[in-house]
C-alpha cells in the first residue's frame, strides 16, 4: 500500500458510515498504542510522513475530492507543539485545509494553555482522553476543554484489538456521564460489531476503531503488508 492510497480510503471510510475519521501523525515513540499502530507509525516514519504537515496536505487534498465528514488530527504532543512556524500557524493550516481538530495523547491538560487558545482561536475542536484512572475531579476538568466530543479510554492499557470489552466499562461511562453531556466514544480495544453494540447499550455515543481498521487494510487482498502512510480510524 502507498501513500497514495490513503485519500481513497478516507473516501472509502466515509462511504462506509464514518462519522468521523482520525488520521494519527506518525511519531518515533507511540507509547499508548500497541504493536499494530507502532508498526504503523514504524512503515509511516520510514516513508518519509515526518510531522503534521503531510497529513494536514492529505486531508487538504481529500476535502478537494469529496470528503465532508470532520477529521481530526491524532499524535502526541511533540510534533504539534514543534511544528514549523509555531501552535498558531498550526491552527491556522489545519482551519485552511479542512482538519476539524485535534487528539493528542500525552498532553497534560495542565500544559493545553496554548492548544486550547489556539483550538478556540481557529474553531478547531480539542478532545481528551479519560481513562478509568481518571479521578471524578480530573474527568471533571478535562471534560470542560472539550467542545465536540471526549475519548474514553476502555482500558488501563495500550490500543490493540481485543477479544472482550472491560467489565468495569459501565461504570466508568456514569462517572463520565455525571460531569458533562458532550457525545463520549469509546476506544482502546474495539474490534467486533458485538463490541459496537454493547457500547450503545451502555450509554456510549461513538466506537473509536484503530487496529482492526489497520489490520483490514494490510491483509485485503492485492495489498503489499506494511507500507501505509498515515493511519485511519474511525
Amino acid at each position: 500500500m502507498e501513500k497514495d492510497d490513503t485519500i481513497p480510503l478516507l473516501l472509502a471510510l466515509q462511504e462506509g458510515g464514518a462519522d468521523v475519521i482520525e488520521v494519527g501523525v506518525p511519531f518515533t515513540d507511540p507509547m499508548a498504542d500497541g504493536t499494530t499502530i507502532q508498526r504503523a507509525n514504524e512503515v509511516a516514519l520510514a516513508n518519509g510522513i515526518v510531522g503534521p504537515g503531510m497529513c494536514i496536505s492529505i486531508v487538504k487534498e481529500a476535502r478537494k475530492k469529496g470528503l465532508k465528514v470532520p477529521v481530526v488530527l491524532m499524535g502526541y504532543c511533540n510534533p504539534f507543539i514543534m511544528y514549523s512556524g509555531g501552535v498558531d500557524k498550526l491552527g491556522k493550516d489545519c482551519q485552511d485545509a479542512g482538519v476539524s481538530g485535534f487528539i493528542m495523547v500525552d498532553l497534560p491538560v495542565e500544559e493545553a494553555t496554548d492548544v486550547l487558545n489556539m483550538c478556540g482561536k481557529y474553531e478547531l475542536s480539542f478532545v481528551p482522553l479519560l481513562a478509568p484512572t481518571s479521578t471524578d475531579e480530573r474527568i471533571e476538568k478535562l471534560a470542560k476543554t472539550a467542545s465536540s466530543w471526549i475519548y474514553a479510554v476502555s482500558v488501563t492499557g495500550v490500543t490493540g484489538a481485543r477479544a472482550n470489552l472491560a467489565s468495569d466499562l459501565p461504570a466508568f461511562l456514569a462517572r463520565i456521564r455525571k460531569h458533562t453531556d458532550v457525545p463520549v466514544a469509546v476506544g482502546f480495544g474495539v474490534s467486533k460489531r458485538e463490541h459496537v453494540l454493547d457500547l450503545k447499550k451502555n450509554g456510549a455515543d461513538g466506537a473509536v476503531v484503530g487496529s482492526a481498521i489497520i489490520n483490514a487494510i494490510q491483509n485485503a487482498p492485492n495489498q503489499e503488508i506494511g507500507r501505509a502512510s498515515c493511519r485511519e480510524r474511525v
